[in-house]
């Protein structure tokens, strides 16, 4: 009984004795582990993922994003899509730029048709910013408006014989409301989608407010944000040339799509992936 009170002790610290030569043996391997996944980490630009935001343009609304939502939240991404007041340059510029500063972090701005107009006024001077990525959208430079580019790049099917004009309550004087007429839509817009979800879009269409065609585009914010552009061939709503000549003026890696002027409904995949491409320049 005695002989064993006193091995056990002894045992003890054998025990003990093992097991920190074990743990020292360990010790190099797991740094040289963690040292790897911290430089791997690195490697990638493994920052935080910025946030999201979709501005839609005008005749459309934020559904028009809904197979770019799904594709981004799966990629684990928080997105916004703004519903875009559509009343008039200033005032659409002034409520992105607002709803902007509330969120935290790293941000890609997105901008489809009369959308990238908004985009390149609200981002401006914004660190937050990172990137900008044009869909079949307007990329104006300083003291452009809408109508002058269209005028100078013939061929939109969004001319005034093809709009609804109707007036709404508080309007300025000489504003109202344009839609593009139904019977019209599908072919100006939705040329390539399915006939029943052309129509289903036509009736649903948002409004945009006659001035916003005439107001002078601001300090662009694609003179300090890297931009990309996701050009649709088939656009009836913004002529291939004028898309193409503000996208390189804009100096913007350009991605052309057999697509209508809804690139992102037709083709949500390639709108998706260039967002992604935006991310990771940017990160």
């Amino acid at each position: 009984m005695n002989i064993t009170r006193i091995a056990q002790p002894g045992r003890l610290r054998l025990i003990v004795a093992a097991v920190i030569v074990a743990m020292a043996g360990l010790a190099i391997p797991l740094s040289q582990i963690a040292s790897a996944r911290t430089t791997e980490a690195a490697a990638a630009g493994d920052g935080p993922k910025p946030s999201i935001v979709l501005v839609h343009g005008a005749w459309a609304d934020t559904s028009s994003w809904d197979g770019v939502i799904q594709r981004l939240q799966a990629d684990g991404y928080t997105v916004y899509a703004l519903p875009n007041p559509l009343r008039g340059l200033p005032d659409d510029t002034a409520y992105l730029a607002d709803f902007l500063h509330t969120i935290s972090g790293p941000i890609v701005l997105v901008g489809h048709s009369y959308g990238g107009t908004v985009i390149t006024n609200a981002a401006t001077g914004d660190p937050q910013v990172k990137a900008l990525v044009y869909v079949d959208a307007f990329a104006p430079a300083q003291g452009q408006t809408i109508a002058q580019l269209l005028a100078a790049y013939p061929g939109s099917c969004a001319v005034p014989a093809n709009l609804n004009v109707v007036p709404f309550p508080g309007a300025p004087s000489g504003v109202a409301d344009a839609y593009i007429k139904q019977s019209v839509f599908p072919g100006c817009m939705a040329n390539g989608l399915p006939a029943t979800q052309a129509r289903v879009l036509a009736a649903t269409q948002r409004p945009i407010a006659t001035i916003a065609l005439t107001q002078e585009s601001g300090v662009p914010a694609w003179q300090t944000i890297p931009s990309w552009a996701v050009v649709g061939t088939a656009d009836h709503a913004i002529p291939l040339a004028l898309q193409l000549a503000m996208a390189n003026t804009a100096h913007a890696h350009i991605t052309t799509v057999d697509a209508p002027h809804l690139a992102m409904i037709s083709d949500p995949g390639t709108v998706t992936s260039v967002i992604l491409h935006a991310v990771r320049a940017t990160s």
